[in-house]
C-alpha cells in the first residue's frame, strides 16, 4: 500500500511510518516543521514534506494522522475529496497490529522504560515512544517473528487498540484527562478495557486503581514492596546500575538509577518469563543501555556530568531526582542543579503543587518558560510558588562543551560548570542542553 502519515515529526506516529516501510508499504508523511525525527525520517528514504499542504496528497491508498491533527488539515480534507481512506492513529492500530502477538504496555508513567528494558530482553519487533540506545531507535523490526513490544498511548485511548497479548501496566494514573472530558470512570474504564482483552496480565498491585481489581482480573501481580528486595545502586563501568532480587528468580542488574527502575525491569521479566527461561532473561537484560532523554548523560568529566530528562510530570520528575541523589553520592559530587521547562500549562496548573515538592535537594533551580504545545498562554507566578528554592527565572540555556550557561534578556546570568546538572522537559529543552538548539 501507499501510507500517508500525517503529524511524521510525532514519536507515535514516526514509530508506525517506519515499522510499515519496513514491512514493505510505500511510506510518506508531513508535518508543520522539520526536526530530528523528520530529518532521520527522510535518511531512511521516507517521503517528508513540509509543512501541511494538499500537495502532498495524490494517489496514497491510506492517510493516517496523529491525535493532535484538526479535521480542517489541508490533508485531510483533500484525502477525502479524493477518496481516500483517513484514518486516526488509534484507528489505524487496530489493521497494523492485527496480526502480531503484542506485549503492550501502558502506564502514566515508565512505560518507555519498561517497553525499552522488554524489548532487549525478548526478541521480535518492537515500536517504542523513545529511542532505545541499545539500537539506536524507536523502532526495530524483525521478520522472522510475530511478535511486537509495542509502548501503548493512552492520551488517545489507542492502547485499548493494541490489540495485546499480554497487556502491561506500570501505573494508572489519571493523565491526559482532557481526552476523556476530565471523567475519571471512562479514563478507568478504558484501562479495564485494556487489561481484560488480553489473556497475559502483568499488573503493579500497589497502584491504587490497579489495587481495586485484584479479584476482578486473575492476573501476575507484582506487589513492588514485598517482591523487589536487596535493592542496591552500583556503577558498572562507571555506568549507573540498578541491582535487585526479585521473588524467587535471583538477583538482576539493569540500567539506570532508582525504584521506579527496578519496577519498570520487574514488569518486563515477568512478561517475558511467560515464555523464556529466566537465565536467559538475567543475560539478555544487561543489553538494555538506557533510553534517549531519560536520566541521559550527554556530558561528563571529573568535576561535572549533564543530564537531559524528559520528566514532565511531577511523578517521573521526582522519582528521578532520587535516583540523581544517589548518582550524586557515589559520584562524590555535594551539588544538583535543576533546569525546568515545564509542558503545558494545563498539566502545569493541575499538579502544581507537587511540581513544587518535587525538586527537594538541589541546591538550584533554573526555570524555563512554559512549553505551550499548542495551548494558549496562562499566567502563574512561578517566582511567588517557587521562592522556597534558590531560583533563577531564565529564558533559555546554551552549551559550549560541558558548560550550561543561564541567559535572561539576551544577557548570561550565570556559567554551570560543577556537579550534577539536570534538564527536565518534554520540549525543546532537550536540543539546549545537548548543544544542538
Amino acid at each position: 500500500m501507499k501510507i500517508h502519515f500525517i503529524g511524521i515529526g510525532g514519536i507515535g506516529i514516526s514509530g508506525l511510518a517506519q515499522y510499515m516501510r519496513y514491512k514493505g508499504h510505500e511510506v510518506s508523511g508531513s508535518d508543520i516543521s522539520d526536526g530530528l525525527i523528520t530529518k532521520k525520517l527522510r535518511s531512511l528514504g521516507i517521503k517528508v514534506t513540509v509543512p501541511h499542504d494538499a500537495s502532498a496528497i495524490s494517489n496514497q491508498d491510506l492517510v493516517i494522522h496523529s491525535a493532535i491533527i484538526r479535521p480542517d488539515n489541508p490533508e485531510i480534507v483533500e484525502a477525502k475529496t479524493r477518496g481516500i481512506e483517513v484514518l486516526a492513529r488509534r484507528e489505524a492500530l487496530l489493521r497494523i497490529l492485527d496480526t502480531s502477538k503484542v506485549y503492550s504496555v501502558a502506564g502514566a508513567h515508565g512505560k518507555s522504560t519498561t517497553t525499552a528494558i522488554l524489548s532487549a530482553i525478548m526478541d521480535g519487533s518492537a515500536i517504542i515512544g523513545a529511542e532505545s540506545k541499545a539500537f539506536g531507535s524507536n523502532v526495530r523490526y524483525d521478520a522472522s517473528s510475530d511478535i511486537m513490544i509495542f509502548e501503548a498511548d493512552e492520551s488517545d485511548g489507542s492502547f485499548i487498540n493494541s490489540n495485546p497479548h499480554c497487556s502491561i501496566v506500570v501505573n494508572a494514573e489519571p493523565e491526559h484527562m482532557e481526552y476523556y472530558d476530565y471523567n475519571f470512570e471512562l479514563f478507568y474504564d478504558s484501562y479495564k478495557t485494556f487489561i481484560k482483552s488480553a489473556p497475559c496480565r502483568i499488573l503493579n498491585a500497589e497502584d491504587p486503581f490497579l489495587s481495586k481489581l485484584i479479584g476482578e482480573i486473575e492476573a501476575n501481580w507484582l506487589y513492588p514492596s514485598k517482591e523487589i528486595t536487596e535493592l542496591k545502586f552500583v556503577l558498572i563501568d562507571d555506568e549507573p546500575h540498578t541491582r535487585f532480587t526479585l521473588r524467587d528468580l535471583g538477583s538482576f542488574d539493569v540500567w539506570g538509577f532508582g525504584k521506579h527502575i527496578a519496577l519498570d525491569a520487574s514488569l518486563a521479566i515477568l512478561a517475558a518469563n511467560e515464555s523464556m527461561d529466566i537465565e536467559l532473561i538475567r543475560e539478555k537484560i544487561l543489553t538494555f543501555k538506557g533510553i534517549k532523554k531519560r536520566f541521559d548523560i550527554v556530558g561528563a568529566q571529573s568535576d561535572r556530568v549533564i543530564i537531559d530528562d524528559y520528566g514532565h510530570h511531577p511523578t517521573e520528575i521526582k522519582a528521578t531526582f532520587e535516583s540523581l541523589k544517589e548518582y550524586a553520592l557515589l559520584k562524590g559530587f555535594d551539588k544538583i542543579t535543576a533546569i525546568w521547562q515545564p509542558h503545558k500549562y494545563s498539566r502545569t496548573i493541575d499538579n502544581l503543587e507537587e511540581f513544587i515538592k518535587c525538586f527537594e535537594g538541589a541546591a538550584e533551580l533554573i526555570i524555563l518558560p512554559v512549553w505551550p504545545a499548542g495551548e494558549a498562554m496562562r499566567e502563574i507566578d512561578f517566582k511567588e510558588k517557587f521562592k522556597r528554592y534558590n531560583l533563577i527565572m531564565a529564558d533559555n540555556i546554551s552549551r559550549a562543551n560541558n558548560t550550561i550557561t543561564i541567559i535572561k534578556d539576551k544577557e548570561e546570568l550565570k556559567t554551570l560548570d560543577k556537579g550534577l546538572i539536570i534538564g527536565f522537559g518534554a520540549g525543546d529543552l532537550t536540543y539546549q542542553i545537548r548543544g544542538t538548539a
